[in-house]
């Protein structure tokens, strides 16, 4: 049966699920810490996995068990309860076979990270510095409604409002498998605020998502690192342009530069920075292996090409294109004010879909 097989794989992660446990327990892995979060991170992982595989277990236990008392048993009350449960489990075997099935594809290990979010005005100039800010404000929505925390990093803003460039990190549970699906070009048909014949422009703004390197993930030396201080820009009050809180880092082996200025403490801007320095270090290995696995997943447009167009904002028509799944709804408003989890979801199974498709 089909439904063994699927078994015999689920219950073949008994014995690492076990394995992890008794590591888990060990005081000389509790005492390391790098080896630790590693090892818990993959126990919680497999969880599910293992839960999912027991329920389908007992069901088939129960089913075969069912179909025993139809096919042996004299008794008419039993064999009419026995039909019962047949007719009751039947339906549900395809259902548990069709929810494993992605359960058992392995988890982007970046997924349960959380993301550095950079939202750049493109091509479009004043109106695409607006169109970055109205990303940023969906993006804020969005956070809101699933309980995750979004915090400004680095900005710089428009002439005529929006930012040019504006930096945050979203902190949360699995933020990163949620929002990677966000990096791209963002291109918008409007009537700018700027115009004054009524034309509809074109204009875009791009959209990275990158996971957060944990402390254990890249090891820095500060001995390669140069900090510079400088005055802080922008909304904050009296400090503004009298204190040297802001801070600008640079890697010198790779040249990367990041700066924070969003704190009055030089001390916190200093962490916030050191943070996403990591981060971007780490994501120029992680970068190698997205461009790998591009070219077999066409939905990820985000895994490899940043510059590839993804979506289009049409608000003339109130529509909403995801050119990767040939996705589209008629209700803009509702999108820009953070209602993007629909579309999220239809990017995720096309994902998974092409996951199996290559698991197989």
């Amino acid at each position: 049966m089909a439904e063994n097989s699927l078994l015999e794989k689920v219950l073949g992660l008994q014995e690492k699920y076990a394995s992890l446990q008794e590591q888990l327990s060990d005081p000389a892995v509790i005492s390391d810490m790098k080896k630790y979060v590693q090892l818990n991170k993959e126990y919680k992982e497999l969880s599910p996995i293992i839960k999912a595989g027991n329920d389908y277990k007992k069901l088939l236990e129960d089913y075969e068990s069912a179909k025993s008392i139809l096919s042996d048993e004299k008794d008419e009350e039993l064999r009419e309860m026995a039909k019962e449960e047949i007719a009751e489990i039947e339906p549900k075997i395809p259902q548990m076979d069709q929810d494993i099935h992605p359960l058992l594809i392995p988890a982007d290990p970046q997924d349960s990270k959380n993301a550095i979010l950079e939202i750049r005005g493109g091509t479009g100039g004043d109106e695409a510095a607006i169109f970055a800010g109205d990303l940023l404000r969906m993006y804020s929505k969005y956070c809101e409604r699933r309980g995750w925390k979004m915090e400004i990093t680095n900005q710089s803003e428009g002439a005529a409002g929006g930012f040019k460039e504006v930096v945050c990190k979203v902190s949360g549970e699995g933020v990163y498998g949620v929002l990677k699906y966000e990096s791209g070009v963002h291109r918008v048909q409007r009537v700018p605020q700027t115009e004054t014949q009524g034309r509809v422009h074109t204009s875009a703004a791009s959209v990275a998502v990158l996971p957060e390197a944990d402390e254990f993930d890249i090891e820095l030396n500060m001995n390669d690192i140069r900090k510079d201080t400088f005055c802080s820009s922008g909304p904050g009050g009296q400090s503004v342009n009298t204190t040297y809180s802001a801070i600008r880092l640079t890697h010198i082996p790779s040249g990367i530069v990041v700066q924070c200025q969003d704190e009055k403490s030089q001390l916190k801007n200093f962490d916030k920075a050191l943070a996403e320095l990591r981060t971007r270090l780490y994501n120029m290995e992680y970068e190698k292996y997205l461009n790998e696995i591009s070219a077999k997943r066409k939905t990820m447009v985000s895994t490899g090409d940043r510059s590839a167009k993804i979506r289009t904002y049409n608000y003339p028509q109130s529509r909403v294109t995801d050119h990767r799944i040939n996705y589209t709804m008629y209700n803009l408003p509702a999108f820009m004010d953070g209602d993007i989890q629909e579309v999220l979801d239809q990017l995720q199974i096309a994902e998974n879909a092409e996951r199996l498709k290559a698991a197989e």
